[in-house]
């Protein structure tokens, strides 16, 4: 049974998945993401019903648009995919729970920041204000006031601890080290994932982001790198695991 629920929770992560990249891409921009609906970018084509199946589309379409023929970005298929398998993978982890609904929104969050990020290195302050307050919505109906006043004040040292590390990294670099999405985007780490893992999260999307960087690096002369996608990996790791300050402090000892 968990793999047609699995299944389910993928095709439902893919639909959703195509409207995330549509804010990642229209939001930064300044755009609506509700209109002009859905189009080719090269010749503005609207896109029809059996153009939008996600994944299937690009597939059946192979990789062009149905109108002039000019090839449509691989970007959008990987995310919807990336988004359903993330989905699936979260259901499996909590099951029908009501930490699922937290963890999907999390999730959510994150995928529309790394298209953003990767993108246009931007992080939306309109998108993580919405997910700060339905997160913080979330996390007070289902664990209550006191828990939820322990995860604003994880949320507050997250965000400081971020901006001092930013400061560190102003002063070696002498220049602009880290994004104020960055910083903000901490705010909601600690909230859903606590401090202690916050904390850990930052490590682990830099221990990822150290290699992937170094080749990035050697293609972009401006030296600009978006640290979003690899804080995205960081916090994935640690919400689907569902790693606690316990668990590291028991496999240390």
């Amino acid at each position: 049974m968990d793999v047609v629920y699995f299944i389910l929770f993928f095709i439902f992560g893919t639909i959703f998945g195509s409207f995330y990249n549509v804010i990642g891409y229209r939001l930064p921009k300044g755009e609506s993401i509700i209109y002009p609906a859905s189009h080719c970018p090269n010749c503005g084509h609207k896109l029809g019903t059996l153009e939008l199946i996600p994944i299937l589309s690009f597939l059946i379409q192979k990789g062009r648009c149905k109108h002039c023929q000019n090839k449509i970005s691989a970007f959008y298929m990987v995310f919807e995919f990336l988004t359903g398998l993330l989905f699936g993978i979260a259901y499996l982890c909590f099951g029908f729970s009501l930490e699922l609904i937290i963890a999907l929104t999390f999730i959510s969050l994150l995928i529309i920041i790394v298209v953003s990020d990767y993108n246009y290195m931007i992080i939306s302050d309109s998108v993580l204000i919405f997910f700060s307050i339905l997160l913080g919505v979330e996390i007070l109906i289902i664990y209550g006031p006191d828990k939820f006043i322990g995860r604003l004040i994880s949320a507050i040292l997250a965000f400081l601890t971020m901006f001092f590390i930013k400061k560190i990294g102003d002063f070696m670099f002498k220049k602009e080290s880290m994004g104020g999405g960055d910083i903000k985007l901490m705010f909601i780490f600690g909230l859903v994932l606590g401090y202690p893992m916050t904390i850990l999260s930052i490590f682990l999307g830099s221990l990822v982001g150290f290699p992937i960087s170094l080749i990035m690096l050697k293609k972009n002369m401006d030296h600009i790198i978006p640290f979003g996608p690899f804080l995205a990996i960081g916090g994935i790791i640690i919400l689907l695991l569902q790693l606690n300050f316990e668990m590291i402090l028991k496999l240390y000892m």
